[in-house]
């Protein structure tokens, strides 16, 4: 009695066992990393790092022209298409699912979710025409793309991983895929990464998707955040658009991450771009010495004074008793305006107050054109004025004396 009650507990624990290295394979359809142990003549063997070992042929890992770069010790990524639960045998495929060929092969990849590899040969009414495994697919327009895609017609020509959703076999098969359901599977993965890594400082890359007004929208791969438009670059900009373009890779910064609670968007992402350049005001008093004559571009005006853009991130202020070249104005705009490139000499530097004082050159404050065709009378009338303004004759004298000095 006693050996049955081993025998017994010994089957149990055996079961258990089993049950557990059951458990423990990757299942059909999941993706998964491995390192490459060896590279045969027909198959690559790949340690899953504890799980399993797998293998995969090596007619999906060769390239175009028939060569295969991959060798002993190279990470390798792959689709779970078979485990043999007994013998612990995991067999890998291209995530294109290149290794499904048959009508029969395409009805399991339907059964079980998998992705297969389609030629995309042409556009119909409301969606693609795809070739797979030379089948013929429809592919509605709404799963051809995560986004929506306004022209179908640059999808033309392109192989793409699909996911089989309607499978009616007979003497023509009629198969309707997606192409949306794999990359928002991608998506997911790389998602789960991404989240991973956000926190607070953390140097990510990311595609530019979408801009406004208020800013730009970056990809980091599954996950959305939002450079705000006074953190695009150290200068002022208006418009994402003068700094960035739609698909451009850039490099952010994780400023804040905000939980929402709402599942389709769980978090809100602040990034910046200006945060990882250089300080323009670092060593600004070395670059622009008092006496320095600069170039710049005036950027907004004010009552009391312009502001000159003397590089990205570096501004200057010209006082209003800095513009009239001797002459009085009642407002920057009588003299600049906003866009005009001027020349300039430094007065005064503060690099802690970010501050640099200008006097705008007198060759880039022209004569009042409006003034001149006034003649004479204007002239009286600002000798009217009192000593402080300044009359239209000194001006005209002033810059005729430029001219002899020439």
């Amino acid at each position: 009695m006693t050996d049955d009650n081993d025998f017994e507990a010994l089957l149990r624990e055996l079961e258990k066992t089993e049950q557990a290295m059951a458990a423990a394979l990757p299942k059909v359809g999941e993706q998964v990393k491995g390192t490459i142990i060896s590279v045969g003549s027909e198959q690559v063997f790949v340690d899953l790092g504890g799980k399993a070992e797998a293998s995969m042929d090596v007619e999906h890992l060769r390239g175009d022209d028939g060569t295969l770069s991959l060798q002993a010790g190279d990470e390798l990524s792959g689709i779970v298409t078979s485990v043999d639960v007994e013998t612990g045998a995991v067999i890998l495929g291209t995530r294109q699912g290149k290794q499904l060929h048959g009508s029969a092969e395409l009805e399991s990849a339907y059964r079980q979710g998998l992705s297969v590899e389609g030629h995309i040969t042409g556009t119909t009414k409301g969606g693609l025409e795809v070739q797979i495994a030379g089948h013929r697919a429809f592919c509605p327009a709404s799963q051809a793309d995560i986004r929506f895609v306004e022209d179908l017609s640059t999808l033309v020509g392109e192989r793409c991983a699909f996911r089989i959703t309607r499978f009616e076999g007979g003497r023509r098969l009629n198969l309707v895929v997606s192409r949306r359901a794999p990359l928002e599977q991608e998506q997911a993965a790389r998602a789960a990464e991404v989240r991973a890594q956000l926190q607070e400082g953390a140097v990510l890359s990311g595609t530019v998707t979408g801009m406004k007004e208020f800013g730009a929208f970056i990809d980091l791969g599954g996950v959305e955040g939002m450079v705000h438009v006074s953190e695009l670059a150290l200068g002022r900009v208006r418009h994402p658009e003068e700094v960035l373009q739609i698909g451009q890779q850039v490099e952010v910064v994780v400023l804040r991450v905000e939980q929402t609670g709402n599942p389709k968007r769980p978090e809100k992402i602040a990034l910046s771009i200006r945060a990882l350049a250089k300080d323009p005001w670092s060593d600004v008093a070395a670059r622009y010495p008092v006496g320095t004559r600069v170039a710049g571009r005036v950027t907004r005006t004010q009552p009391f004074g312009a502001f000159v853009e003397l590089e990205p991130g570096v501004e200057g202020m010209v006082h209003i008793s800095e513009l009239g070249a001797g002459r009085r104005v009642d407002h920057p705009d009588e003299v600049v305006s906003t866009g005009q490139s001027v020349q300039a000499t430094v007065l005064a530097v503060e690099p802690e107050r970010r501050r640099i004082g200008l006097s705008l050159d007198p060759d880039s404050a022209p004569v009042d054109a409006a003034a001149f065709a006034a003649g004479p009378s204007a002239a009286r009338q600002d000798d009217a004025a009192g000593p402080g303004r300044g009359t239209f004759g000194d001006l005209l004298q002033a810059q005729i004396g430029r001219g002899d000095r020439r």
